[in-house]
């Protein structure tokens, strides 16, 4: 039992690892695609693209959710059920794209921005290889082995920044985003075919589909109410004000989420089969979800911290001084995305626990807080608007940990308790950098100087009172180097 307990838990170690690498290296290259563009592209053609992606966004939701995770959740899984799903997802993306394509137009009306509609009928398209990745990826997630994956995602990355910054250079202007998309999932759906050893093969079972479906069909609700409310806001911006306010707002947006959603996306892909191999030992349980908590507020909250420190001579040196205007947008979003490791965390406990019903509670729940927050927004500005938003994201903890206490007694008040040192530690160091801005430095000088200090302190006040932080991180590196020697 604990030669098994060391092999799960370096196998969890070495894909986290690997589903890092796949995520920094490939959201580290878009990342870097996006600074160019942003500095080719006006806001409102940034905010232009984010209205698309919302739709695009909305719709892949029928597509790949609730199957996919039903595979990655269910303890045993056969051939047939990969195929079955295939073709399910497949059959699926064929109505929802004919739907965006007649909606198109209405929308385009709707926003007071023609060039909605060519575009969303052609990065619709973007449903068909995106089924076939939810499936490829499953696979990868149930194994636990995402080296694969990191070569596909760098390629399809790769390939796909060089064509839109070609595109935006040449005078595309929003297709050339459009571009990005498309290449960056055909590249990945091909790349994933050569790198995982996985075809569709076998029959289909319409029982086992069955089977799935029981437990897929409440995950894919829940993750349609709240990928809508993910992006409610950016579609009530996007009407009320203009598509220059939602392109501040999602450059405002786009740091904090980068590294919150991919951190996020690791813990889900890893963590879930894990905990899903250990459904009955409640003990064990508790102790992965305690360690993934430490370790989550250990690397987000000095991030988060750091970006409002740094936000002005980042998004000057970033994004030049077009874009000063959102600059409170960061901040106010890096307060929202501080809370989801706690979201993600305790979800994915209780999807891996095989309870739906209550993940689609605990978002209906949520969804109708959320609803009364925003609302009470409505009659204000963009600012409390995001300040109300924050409000809500913290209520939702609440929500979140209620099950969580009583499946295997880890609260939010022992959950908050952990993460508290990480918490202080970033606070302190945030402030701290904060004030370099006054030195009257240039932006460039003051965003290293900030950095390094941040760094330093945020490592000096750890090592003094957040060593459980510290200890954590370092069991996971060990972890890494035993499994890199084997």
């Amino acid at each position: 039992m604990e030669h098994s307990s060391e092999n799960l838990k370096s196998k969890v170690a070495h894909g986290l690892l690997w589903k890092l690498l796949e995520l920094a290296g490939a959201q580290g290259v878009q990342f870097v695609v996006a600074l160019i563009l942003a500095r080719l592209m006006t806001p409102a053609e940034y905010g232009t693209i984010g209205l698309i992606m919302i739709f695009i966004t909305i719709a892949n939701v029928f597509v790949q959710s609730g199957f996919a995770t039903a595979l990655i959740q269910r303890p045993e899984v056969r051939e047939e059920d990969y195929s079955s799903v295939l073709r399910i997802c497949l059959g699926i993306a064929v109505p929802v794209y004919f739907l965006l394509w007649s909606l198109a137009p209405h929308i385009a009306r709707y926003y007071r921005t023609p060039v909605l509609e060519p575009l969303l009928r052609v990065m619709g398209i973007v449903l068909f290889p995106g089924a076939v990745i939810s499936i490829q990826t499953a696979y990868v997630s149930r194994s636990l082995n995402f080296r694969q994956l990191f070569k596909a995602s760098m390629a399809a990355v790769l390939l796909s920044g060089v064509v839109s910054v070609g595109m935006a250079s040449a005078g595309f202007g929003v297709w050339a985003m459009a571009a990005q998309q498309l290449v960056y999932y055909f590249a990945l759906m091909g790349g994933l075919f050569v790198t995982v050893q996985w075809r569709p093969r076998g029959g289909f079972d319409l029982r086992r589909v069955g089977e799935l479906y029981r437990f897929g069909w409440k995950i894919l609700v829940s993750g349609l109410i709240d990928t809508i409310w993910m992006n409610v806001y950016g579609l009530i911006i996007g009407r009320r004000y203009s598509p220059a306010d939602l392109g501040g707002y999602s450059r405002g947006e786009q740091f904090p989420k980068l590294i919150t959603q991919n951190l996020s996306a690791a813990i889900q892909a890893v963590i879930l089969p894990a905990y899903s191999r250990n459904q009955d030992d409640k003990v064990r349980l508790k102790n992965m979800m305690r360690r993934s908590i430490r370790l989550s507020a250990f690397a987000v909250f000095p991030m988060m911290a750091g970006l409002i420190g740094t936000s002005v001579p980042l998004i000057r040196v970033l994004l030049t001084d077009r874009w000063l205007f959102c600059a409170p947008y960061l901040c106010i979003m890096c307060v929202c995305y501080a809370f989801w490791p706690i979201h993600v965390t305790n979800l994915q406990m209780v999807t891996a626990l095989g309870r739906s019903d209550l993940f689609l509670k605990l978002e209906i729940l949520k969804k109708a807080v959320g609803i009364a927050v925003l609302l009470v927004s409505l009659r204000y500005g963009i600012i409390t608007m995001l300040i109300l938003k924050a409000v809500d994201e913290f209520l939702c903890t609440f929500i979140n940990a209620w099950p969580v206490n009583r499946l295997i007694g880890y609260g939010i008040g022992q959950q908050y308790l952990d993460m508290l040192p990480s918490a202080a530690c970033a606070a302190v160091m945030g402030a701290a950098v904060w004030q370099l801005q006054r030195l009257g430095f240039a932006p460039l000088p003051t965003l290293v100087l900030q950095i390094a200090a941040g760094v330093l302190i945020y490592c000096a006040l750890s090592a003094a009172v957040n060593r459980e932080g510290f200890r954590e991180l370092l069991d996971l590196a060990g972890t890494l180097r035993k499994k890199n020697r084997e």
